[in-house]
Formats: C-alpha cells, sequence, structure tokens
C-alpha cells in the first residue's frame, strides 16, 4: 500500500510551512495596508466564484484552498504591518493550518485504513508546524529577555562609571548612561 502523501506533496507542505525570516525594518502605511486587505478579499470572493464549476470533493477542496488562502495572506499582512513576534506566530500558525485543512479535505476521497492514515499524516504535519511555531515564539521571548539582560547589565557598568565622577560630570554622565540604554 503506498502512502497518501507523496515526497511532492510533503514538499509542498513543508514550503508552505518555511519560516519567513522577514526584516520588518519599514513597516506598510495603513493605506497600502487596506488596500492589501481590500484585495485579499476579493481574491478569496474570486477564487470562491471558480470553484462554482467544480463538483463534490474537488470543490470542497477547492474552497478549503481558498479559505486558507485568505487567511495565510491576511496574517502575512498582519506580520508586514506590524512587525510583531506574535504576528509572525500567527502567521506560522495560520499556515500550518491551512495546510491541514487541505491535506485533510484530500483525504475524504479515500476510504477504510488509507484514509485513517491520511488523516493521521495530515493532523501529524500541522501538530509539528505549531509545535515550530510555538517553539519560534519561546525562542524569540529568550532572545528577547537575553538581549535586556546584556542592557541592563553594561548600564550597570556604565553607572557605576560615573560614580567615580562628581558634581555636573556625574549627572552628565549619569544622563548619557540613561540615553545609551534607553533608561528613563
Amino acid at each position: 500500500m503506498t502512502s497518501t502523501f507523496d515526497f511532492k506533496t510533503t514538499l509542498v507542505i513543508a514550503s508552505l510551512l518555511a519560516l519567513p525570516l522577514l526584516a520588518q525594518a519599514n513597516p506598510m502605511a495603513q493605506a497600502d495596508y487596506k488596500a492589501t486587505k481590500s484585495r485579499i478579499s476579493a481574491d478569496h470572493k474570486a477564487d470562491k466564484i471558480a470553484c462554482g464549476s467544480l463538483a463534490g470533493n474537488a470543490k470542497d477542496i477547492c474552497h478549503e484552498e481558498a479559505d486558507g488562502k485568505e487567511k495565510v495572506a491576511l496574517a502575512e499582512l498582519e506580520y508586514s504591518y506590524t512587525g510583531k513576534p506574535a504576528d509572525h506566530t500567527k502567521l506560522m500558525e495560520a499556515k500550518a493550518e491551512a495546510a491541514y485543512g487541505v491535506a485533510k479535505e484530500k483525504c475524504d476521497d479515500l476510504a477504510g485504513n488509507p484514509k485513517d492514515v491520511c488523516v493521521k499524516e495530515a493532523k501529524a504535519i500541522e501538530t509539528k508546524a505549531l509545535a515550530d511555531a510555538k517553539m519560534n515564539k519561546k525562542i524569540g521571548e529568550a532572545q528577547t529577555d537575553a538581549s535586556q539582560a546584556k542592557i541592563d547589565a553594561d548600564y550597570k557598568v556604565a553607572a557605576e562609571k560615573c560614580d567615580a565622577l562628581a558634581g555636573d560630570a556625574k549627572a552628565g554622565c549619569v544622563s548619557a548612561a540613561k540615553a545609551r540604554f534607553g533608561k528613563n
């Protein structure tokens, strides 16, 4: 018996779940955000209409692909707009859920044990992708915490060096250290 997921299918799903490491130096303007959101909505409606010519499970798969495409596009848009790590996690989760939804729907063409295996394989891929999203979130939080600890340590050293000074020189040194390390 052959597996319902061949190498090509696995490769497609893996590429959907790849971690986009986008630099978010320049968030998009609000007007661009709104225009892109409208375009995504229009594309989704067009995709749904295109599914109308299909029948049976092919139509269901088409609808699931259209819904997944919209969810991923909206999550990508949100991440592009905010650049927040939490939105990156939501993007990864949307990709995992969209891929799972399509894979699960494709399993409906099967029956018996092959269908059960197909559904389990789809669920396993989703579970792994969601675990990667969760791990990425925790790694990001750990990096943020570590970065803040380094800044705090460097500030304490700079403040200690200021203690050797007196008067205006000390006040200027402390002000400079606070400004350099983002302390109020």
